[in-house]
């Protein structure tokens, strides 16, 4: 009447918990990048404060000066922490799943 299920073979094996891992690893990493993506250039920007007695607005135009060479520029650190953070962990899962790969095909030794 009753039938009792063995509980055997009802744990994932190890590839299937690598599988999952990595499919995790993935959605988050590609919600990382979108959100890097998304995030607008603007806001990395340098917003200059009006000194005393000046009001916010567009600036007044100025007369024609001769060419300024502009020397500051560059990369923002949030994206260069941003590009070493998922470098680092792309190696690091490359890493993992090339070893236990490595690791499985090896016969064990009957020492």
């Amino acid at each position: 009447m009753f039938t009792y299920l063995s509980r055997r073979g009802t744990r994932p094996r190890t590839t299937t918990r690598l599988r999952r891992i990595t499919a995790a690893l993935a959605v988050v990493a590609g919600g990382v990048l979108a959100w890097a993506a998304a995030v607008p250039a603007a806001s990395a920007a340098v917003i200059p404060v009006p000194g005393a007695g000046a009001g916010y607005g567009p600036a007044p135009a100025a007369l024609p000066s001769p060419v300024q060479v502009i020397t500051a520029g560059g990369m923002p650190g949030w994206q260069i922490t941003l590009i070493a953070l998922a470098a680092a962990l792309a190696a690091a899962t490359a890493a993992v799943i090339l070893d236990r790969a490595w690791a499985g095909r090896q016969t064990p030794s009957t020492g």
